[in-house]
């Protein structure tokens, strides 16, 4: 029997590609697939499970679906992904309202669970985290002309703060001929910004027989039918000079990079199980600035880590002006039970921790203002996304801008810009930390 099916999807990029893929194995089973659970049969949610902020938002999201149960507009509720590894038995204790749990290794038993529902049962599918199924079909949800391609699954990083090894497994790359055929599909679909994610992309490859490197793909990448490739998240130890040279050469990779650095300071590093030094990191900016003069920087800053204290929080900040990273995403620590910071002696005060976020992004939009006064003037490449009716114009991206995290640009044209198009565009003015322009005709 065939039962609408609708899906929800939360957190990270990679985990839109797992709902991507549950989409893809339902509809091919001959179900309907929505994105509105107001009249569905099943709900899927996928969630997250990483900090606070993601488990409450898992939790608001179970409870608003539960209503539409109560009122009878949704049969069934099945909730998948990192909440569902994590806390198992929590959901099932507090959590009644869901019928369902498909853990992280288990999304390709979407269709099973799905048929255990409608069929009156509680179906628990919790497949082998190491091991799941990366090289299934995708029904992709992004516009037409963006969409990701994710090369790894899983992280074996080991980094104190973090519980992703638990709830996704160690680091596996995808086969090449897997990426590279999906790569294919979606060149040939008309996807133009092709976004490359994993936790970690620099290590792709290192764990197969054959022993490729992020290096090699990106090459072949490049050689299929993309205007923009963009690199999301590079671990600042893992940068090769190979890697550099060819991001530099290639004219369709975009010189923005996400390379989470977490923080400067050489003993909270440690603390972190970061790979890195200050003096390290400091080095690699200058090899990606030389390489590339207008490389845009963006990385991710844990504030309140244990341990930190005034000193090692101002030389934080002394780094971010000296080195002016153009796109930053400031983070206060958050204990995570499983994991060794959480257990750490020196826990700074919550509220401390959250003011030195504030001080941070206060720096942080500072430098921010000034990278946007500098584009006054200079005409910029845009990626399209279409005409944005409150403003009263175009809106779209530069290379500068990845897609959801960063700013706009908001433009004027004589005639019709469809979305997925680019233009070329004169900056005449900033706007509430997005640029303003006019198409250079």
């Amino acid at each position: 029997m065939a039962y609408k099916i609708a899906f929800i999807s939360l957190g990270c990029a990679k985990n839109l590609v797992n709902t991507e893929q549950m989409m893809a194995l339902t509809r091919a089973a001959g179900h309907t697939v929505t994105g509105d659970p107001e009249g569905a049969d099943v709900a899927v949610l996928n969630t997250c499970g990483f900090i606070e902020s993601a488990k409450s938002e898992a939790i608001d999201n179970i409870l608003e679906l539960a209503e539409l149960k109560k009122a009878g507009k949704l049969k069934k509720l099945l909730v998948a992904g990192c909440l569902s590894q994590r806390y198992p038995e929590g959901i099932r204790e507090e959590l009644p309202e869901a019928d369902g749990l498909l853990g992280t290794g288990s999304y390709t038993d979407v269709v099973s669970a799905v048929e255990d529902l409608m069929a009156g049962e509680r179906p628990e599918y919790f497949g082998d985290i190491h091991r799941t199924y990366e090289d299934g079909e995708r029904l992709v949800t992004t516009p037409p002309y963006t969409a990701y391609l994710k090369i790894a699954e899983g992280c074996s990083n080991g980094c104190a703060f973090c519980i992703i090894p638990k709830l996704r497994g160690k680091y596996r790359s995808r086969s090449p001929e897997a990426l590279l055929a999906e790569a294919e599909a979606l060149a040939a679909s008309g996807v133009k910004e092709l976004i490359v994610i994993a936790q970690d992309i620099t290590r792709y490859g290192t764990d197969l027989p054959e022993r490729t490197s992020l290096a090699w793909l990106v090459k072949e990448l490049c050689k299929l039918n993309f205007h923009w490739i963009r690199l999301h998240y590079l671990y600042p130890e893992a940068v090769t000079d190979e890697l550099i040279g060819v991001i530099a050469s290639e004219p369709k990779v975009l010189h923005y990079l996400d390379i989470p650095i977490q923080h400067c300071n050489d003993g909270i590093l440690k603390a972190m199980r970061r790979r890195n030094t200050k003096a390290e990191l400091t080095a690699l900016l200058d090899r990606l600035r030389e390489a590339m003069p207008d490389v845009v920087i963006r990385t991710s800053l844990i504030c309140g880590l244990p341990g930190e204290g005034e000193a090692e929080f101002e030389e934080l900040c002394d780094f971010l002006r000296e080195q002016r990273l153009q796109r930053v995403g400031v983070f206060q620590f958050s204990p995570e039970e499983g994991t060794l910071a959480a257990a750490m002696e020196d826990q700074v005060d919550p509220e401390v921790a959250a003011r030195r976020v504030e001080l941070v992004v206060d720096l942080q939009s500072r430098i921010m203002d000034g990278y946007n006064e500098e584009r006054l003037g200079t005409v910029m490449e845009v990626l399209c996304e279409g005409f944005d009716s409150e403003a009263g114009c175009y809106a779209g991206r530069t290379y500068a801008d990845s897609v959801d995290i960063d700013g706009r640009v908001l433009f004027t044209a004589a005639g019709l810009v469809p979305a997925g198009e680019f233009v070329n565009v004169r900056i005449t003015g900033v706007s509430d930390g997005d640029l303003t322009g006019e198409i250079e005709e």
